[in-house]
């Protein structure tokens, strides 16, 4: 059932003829929208998705490049090329020839090890950003899905209150044609009037704004859902686990776990550099055809190992040897900073989940009785007529009702940043 039909089942039709007239003929009218349904939309090609995707795969394909350093590298040379002999009067001769080399790295003291462990550890750290992407595009839809639910409980509170606030100023007039009520009055009720209409007016705007911002987070632009479905949230129900047990699990973070092994990366550059003044040892095998030569000599087939020791490199490897430790420092320190951040944003959360569970939500409940009560009494004393106030006592009972399911939109997106921030489903909590 939806919110509206859920609070308000006599001011149903009437919310659903405005709601059509609000958001015109782009709405759809199918069946109310569920947060589950809404949520499927996260996988959906998003621009935010598609860029952190391709950021993985760069960071694989340069993993798979790194990887293939070592294969073997196979070339096939040929040659067309003339040749003249020092004996005096010889002619220019023919020295054709065709040559197939194969070479393979065997040992490199660890160069080629370390690039691919650097390579492989920026991979994990863009998988581990996806998976942040992807749990950043359920809590926008999440929380734009609760926006569309609050925008309709307000607009339906303020058009209560500009009707009680019209009914008055009404009333006055014709008070007022009898000289029972002074101009000053009259005026009085009558800006009272406009401010509320301008109120009702802004809150039903906000109405489709909410839903352009919905269908946006979904991807879907312009497909602006009509009626959404209040959604139970079981999960505030749960008790929440102390601070200390959940930052105990801020290094199984996504965030952490990303500069972490950004950090990792950085380390295994640094050690590839260092091992560029090391010798390298190869493998060749070279097959080769001369065919216009005539000597028994001519090495068809050749067999090695080859070592490579580079003596002097002038100040290359130096400027970057220097260049990859003043990088990896620079992430040591941008690692610490992010982890304190995250501590900090974690006991933020803690902290809010612990005041709507403890507190706004109990506030919210007994204020919701409360109108509920009012609004009971309200009624009774306007069938006996003793008062006139039950469409303001409605109005009010409208606003408990927002301002309880706002304190429960609040704690459900609180709990799933924290979810999110963890990267895990939030431990139980240890029973006394």
């Amino acid at each position: 059932m939806s919110l509206r039909g859920k609070f308000y089942p006599s001011r149903l039709a009437c919310a659903a003829a405005l709601s059509f007239v609000l958001l015109g003929a782009s709405a759809q009218t199918t069946k109310p929208l569920t947060l589950e349904a809404a949520l499927q939309a996260a996988d959906a090609p998003h621009p935010d998705l598609q860029l952190a995707e391709a950021e993985h795969k760069l960071a694989l394909a340069d993993q798979a490049y790194a990887g293939s350093q070592s294969d073997f590298n196979v070339i096939l040379q040929g040659r067309l090329q003339g040749s003249k002999s020092t004996i005096p009067g010889a002619d220019f001769s023919a020295d054709n020839s065709v040559r197939l080399t194969a070479r393979k790295n065997l040992y490199d003291f660890g160069r080629s090890e370390n690039s691919l462990g650097a390579a492989r550890s920026v991979a994990e750290s863009r998988e581990r950003t996806l998976l942040q992407v992807r749990d950043q595009r359920r809590i926008d839809i999440m929380e734009r899905y609760f926006n569309v639910l609050l925008a309709d409980l307000r607009a339906v509170a303020d058009d209560e209150f500009m009707t009680v606030a019209f009914l008055n100023f009404d009333r006055a007039r014709e008070a007022h044609e009898q000289k029972l009520v002074s101009t000053v009055d009259l005026r009085e009720l009558e800006s009272r009037f406009q401010n509320l209409q301008e109120k009702r007016n802004l809150s039903r705007r906000q109405q489709r704004f909410t839903r352009e911002l919905l269908a946006e987070a979904m991807n879907q632009p312009g497909q602006l859902a009509v009626d959404l479905e209040d959604p139970p949230l079981p999960g505030n129900a749960r008790a929440l686990p102390g601070f200390d047990v959940l930052s105990a699990l801020i290094e199984q973070s996504p965030k952490v776990q990303s500069s972490n092994k950004l950090l990792e990366a950085s380390r295994q550059r640094l050690e590839s550099v260092r091992a560029e003044n090391s010798p390298t040892l190869d493998a060749e095998f070279e097959a080769g055809e001369y065919p216009n030569r005539k000597l028994e000599g001519r090495d068809a087939l050749r067999a090695g190992v080859v070592l490579t020791w580079p003596l002097y490199q002038g100040g290359r490897n130096s400027a970057q040897l220097a260049r990859e430790q003043a990088q990896f420092h620079k992430l040591q320190a941008e690692h610490e900073k992010l982890r304190r951040s995250v501590s900090l944003a974690l006991l933020s959360l803690w902290s809010q989940a612990d005041q709507l569970q403890k507190s706004a939500r109990n506030a919210a409940n007994i204020q919701a009785d409360y109108r509920d009560l009012a609004l009971e009494r309200a009624r009774g004393q306007y069938e006996v007529e003793l008062k006139t106030n039950l469409g303001e006592s409605s109005a009010y009972t409208v606003e408990a009702k927002l301002r309880q399911r706002e304190v429960e939109f609040q704690l459900a997106l609180t709990l799933a940043r924290m979810e999110a921030l963890l990267g895990q489903a939030l431990p139980k909590a240890e029973t006394k």
